[in-house]
């Protein structure tokens, strides 16, 4: 039955079998279908130019659709994972990196390497040198919810 539906579409074929990858994309997330049923797409537009050649074999289509799936993959994943970091706002999850650079006042004295900051309406842990309460600081570095500060 498949091989008969392959028969009676001809070139088209390629142009199905890569239409229904990318709507399987829909169901199955991950952004690996797309790159597979694009190379079917690409085999399908080859097959409408150079389906009479007598070169033109259901080998050659295969293995042109597997070299093409590959590099799709591959240069889609580059592509894909190149543009993954890039954001207007790089310290959405990462509150507290996001406040380096601030300066804020001391609300408990920082004795024995710790102390604590209020920024806007959270206290912060504080690590850096012995200060009093009041002072101005600067926070230079985050770990996780503890920021080194340095005096402002």
């Amino acid at each position: 039955m498949l091989i008969s539906l392959f028969s009676e579409l001809g070139p088209w074929s390629w142009w199905v079998v890569g239409l229904v990858l990318l709507a399987a994309e829909l169901v199955v997330p991950g952004v690996f279908l797309v790159w597979v049923g694009l190379a079917a797409i690409i085999v399908g537009a080859l097959s409408l130019l150079l389906w009479e050649s007598a070169l033109w074999t259901w080998q050659l289509q295969m293995l042109l659709f597997a070299a093409l799936a590959i590099v799709a993959a591959l240069l889609g994943r580059r592509y894909v994972y190149h543009n993954r970091n890039a954001s207007d706002e790089p310290f959405l999850n990462q509150r507290s990196a996001g406040l380096v650079g601030r300066t804020a006042t001391l609300q408990e004295p920082i004795a024995e390497g710790r102390g604590r900051i209020r920024l806007d309406d959270t206290y912060w842990s504080v690590m850096g040198p012995d200060l009093p309460a009041g002072t101005q600081v600067r926070i230079v570095a985050s770990n996780g919810r503890d920021l080194t500060v340095e005096p402002a």
